[in-house]
């Protein structure tokens, strides 16, 4: 940095022999007052906030240069830092800035002179570092932002108005709705913003589900050479990701049939983030198992499969909503180990999912028809197709490229990172 020279603002900083020299001037009143106030008190107060001593002082008064500007010692180099002392900001802790942080009065003093590190030295109960690679030091990006944070006098006088406004509106007519114009304006003041999760994960989220489409059709055209088992449980890994709110899917589940006081066991149970639990049937895509090809009375109807596994579903509903606090209690303790500490599984309302079938080669009143059938399920039974899943992976994948494309643009980034 260059010697000190005539400021044009109050302050200036300068480094000098490992350490750090900050230089005032005035022009009025002349900053020779700062002379006389520490040889009348030993002490001084710049810029409302450094508070400097005879000690401090690096500069000596000189009658025929009286426009020099007056300068303290306010940091001496530690490693990579400048250690600012801790009575010279009016703090508990030194402060350590590092050597490449250019120092202007902004970065100590916000807004109508409020000074910046007392108010964090007071939620620390450690020294405070600014930049570099010190273990909890506050990056400089991270520092200007919590700077901006700081309100301006604009937003100050709008916050009194807002207040000093919705006090008096309850006694007296106000000629303006002050409180709103308050909210307009941080409405508008740009807030908080972190990294964007979204770009961040886009492309994550691009590959996952082009890859959970590409096995899917992998499996579809190539049914014949998987067992039921092996069918379940390869579909079983893509419902898991395409539902992320499930953590857990549980074979063959224990449920107790109250009534005839028998114990059951329930194909897949779902347990969901919060303990919840649902049911998933999954059967394996042959031809001709959801309606009739024929119509009944102009109608095509559920074939005995889809029917059967509907009644399957809702009788493991009903066995479990009997079974209702004492099931709980039964299924935690059996799946304690393979969830996570303190989990509780609960049992309110169970919903079903079924996967089955496929619309391919449907008429289009074929498909009408069972949309029917599934709206009269709806509110139990989710009934999904494997062209269903298809075509969802597919929107998915078209409204997650769209979304990073446009992250792309807007941010200028390339696919790589």
């Amino acid at each position: 940095m260059s010697q000190c020279e005539q400021p044009k603002y109050m302050i200036k900083f300068k480094e000098l022999d490992n350490k750090i020299l900050l230089c005032y001037s005035s022009d009025y009143p002349t900053h020779n007052w700062v002379y006389h106030e520490l040889d009348k008190s030993g002490r001084v107060t710049i810029s409302k906030v450094f508070k400097f001593s005879q000690k401090n002082l690096s500069s000596a008064f000189n009658k025929e240069d009286e426009e020099a500007p007056v300068e303290f010692e306010v940091a001496v180099k530690d490693g990579e830092y400048y250690r600012f002392p801790k009575d010279i900001l009016s703090l508990k802790h030194d402060l350590y800035v590092h050597e490449d942080i250019k120092l202007e009065r902004r970065f100590f003093v916000a807004e109508r002179n409020i000074s910046i590190f007392p108010k964090i030295d007071n939620m620390v109960n450690r020294p405070i570092y600014i930049g570099g690679d010190e273990e909890d030091a506050i990056s400089m990006p991270v520092y200007y932002g919590l700077l901006k944070t700081f309100p301006n006098t604009n937003e100050l006088n709008k916050y009194v108005s807002a207040r000093i406004s919705g006090v008096l509106s309850s006694y007296i007519e106000i000629n303006d709705d002050y409180e709103e114009r308050y909210q307009q304006y941080l409405n508008k003041k740009n807030g908080r913003k972190g990294a964007n999760l979204q770009y961040d994960f886009s492309n994550l989220e691009l590959i996952k589900f082009t890859s959970i489409s590409e096995k899917l059709n992998s499996m579809l055209e190539d049914e014949v050479s998987y067992t039921e088992a092996q069918w379940q449980e390869e579909l079983l890994q893509i419902i898991l990701l395409l539902y992320p709110k499930y953590i857990h899917a549980f074979k063959e589940a224990p449920v107790r049939d109250t009534y005839n006081k028998a114990d059951r066991k329930i194909d897949y149970l779902l347990i969901d983030s919060s303990g919840n639990t649902d049911i998933i049937e999954i059967k394996k895509p042959f031809d001709k198992c959801i309606v009739t090809t024929r119509t009944y009375r102009d109608n095509y109807i559920p074939l005995r499969e889809l029917s059967g596994t509907v009644m399957q579903i809702e009788k493991y509903i009903f066995y479990l909503n009997k079974w209702g606090k004492k099931g709980e209690e039964k299924l935690t303790e059996h799946y304690k180990d393979e969830l996570p500490e303190n989990f509780k599984i609960k049992i309110t309302n169970p919903s079903g999912i079924i996967i089955m079938g496929r619309k391919k080669g449907m008429t289009h009143e074929q498909v009408q028809d069972f949309e029917v059938i599934k709206r009269k399920y709806k509110n139990v039974i989710d009934i999904i197709t494997y062209d269903d899943l298809l075509e969802r992976l597919k929107f998915t994948i078209s409204q997650w490229s769209k979304t990073h494309n446009k992250l792309i643009q807007a941010t200028g980034r390339g696919m790589g990172r």
